[in-house]
Formats: structure tokens, sequence, C-alpha cells
């Protein structure tokens, strides 16, 4: 489908939605980035997957990647609060293969720069990153942090500096530090950090959808009546 017809398409599925409701994805959506995209390799607790997903929508990360290697990857609904529908959660799972390499190649082919948070081993500390760049900010476990893989693949090891005698921070309580401070770093200093009109085409659309009851039966409607145009 042509950009043009996207657009047709979307307007005629915003009209079946609440004007309070349409005016909201519009505020959110010139928010929305796709230059930073959070990881979370083999997360297993419902609390915390839920939290990251929460804190993306919050500070407007549109992509969160999900690795599955050992863990499946799942949602607490109360912890979510509906943070899931607007999110794209793209999952890393094949059974062959090796789920984070694979994601950090197709991460790295995409032009993204790989973030290993970790406080361990030679570490960028995050006041110093540098956000100019498109970039994949990877998280890992609660007990073990990232994989070997992971940490020795990236191109840049983060790191939150801390200052008492725990070492590490939860990875739900981590995830929100860095996308908040380095949200806010990348919206003064990157051009073009926001959406590009065909992904908020597209992410309007995907809204749109989630929206509406059968939708799926009145997108196919509409492309009937958009091939006689």
């Amino acid at each position: 489908m042509n950009l043009d017809h996207q657009k047709i398409l979307l307007d005629k599925l915003l009209e079946l939605i609440t004007p309070e409701r349409v005016n909201r994805f519009y505020e959110v959506i010139q928010y929305r980035t796709n230059h930073i995209r959070v990881v979370v390799e083999d997360i297993f607790q419902p609390q915390n997957a839920s939290a990251v997903i929460r804190s993306c929508d919050c500070f407007g990360i549109q992509n969160l990647h999900i690795i599955e290697n050992k863990n499946k990857y799942k949602v607490n609904p109360d912890v979510a609060l509906g943070s899931s529908k607007w999110v794209n959660l793209l999952k890393h799972n094949s059974a062959e293969g090796n789920n984070t390499e694979n994601c950090i190649k197709e991460l790295k082919k995409n032009g993204y720069n790989i973030v290993a948070t970790t406080p361990h081993g030679n570490t960028t500390s995050i006041e110093d990153f540098d956000v100019s760049k498109k970039f994949a900010l990877f998280f890992g476990t609660e007990k073990d942090g990232l994989s070997e893989e992971a940490i020795q693949k990236a191109d840049v090891r983060l790191k939150v500096p801390l200052y008492g005698f725990t070492e590490s921070l939860n990875i739900s309580v981590c995830a929100a530090i860095c996308l908040q401070y380095l949200t806010s770093k990348a919206r003064l200093n990157v051009d073009n950090y926001y959406l590009s009109e065909e992904e908020k085409i597209a992410t309007l659309l995907k809204w749109a959808k989630q929206t509406i009851k059968n939708s799926d039966v009145v997108e196919q409607r509409i492309l009937n009546e958009l091939k006689s145009i």
C-alpha cells in the first residue's frame, strides 16, 4: 500500500474513534522516536518486563526488542497499564540460531550502535555518552545482567554512576533512569530525533486498529473501496 492510500486508510479509521482519543494520538506521536531502541535479554520477572514497557511508552520509545534465549517475556497488566498496546514489541525467539546474535546483527544492519548497560569493565558514564548516532540500549537479566556475547559485541558499555554499597540497580529502575536522561539529552541535541512522517503514519495506523473493534473487517472494507480510486 502506498503512502497516499495509507493516509486515506488512517483518516477513515480515525473517523471511527472519539475525537478525544484521536487528539491524544496526535499529541503523543509527536514525541515518539526511533533514534533510540531498547533491548531486553532474557528478562523473566513479569513486573520488571512490564515496567520496562511502561518506561518506553512514557519516554517516547516506540520499539522494544525482546530476546528470549532461556526465558519467556511475560507482561503483568497491572504494571504495564496498557502500555504494551502503544509500543512495538519485537521478539527474537527463533528456535534456530542465537537470538542475541541475530538481534545484534539486525540492529547493526539498520545502523544502530549497540550499547550494553553494565557496571563492570571499561565503561562510559551515562553523563558522557554521545547520543548523536542511533543506538540500541541493552538490558540484561535481573540476576546476571547481560550475556557475555552481548557485552563483547557492544560498541559501548554504559553505566549509571552509583555511590552506595550495592553495585547495580534493578533492571526496571536502571531502564527508567537511562531513558529519562538519554531521551532528554537527545531531544535537545539530535536532528531528526522524532519519527519520520512515514513512521508516524504506520504507528498511528497500528494504534487505530488496536482501538477499533473488529478492525480487520473494517480495514478490509476500506481497502476494497480504495481499489477503485
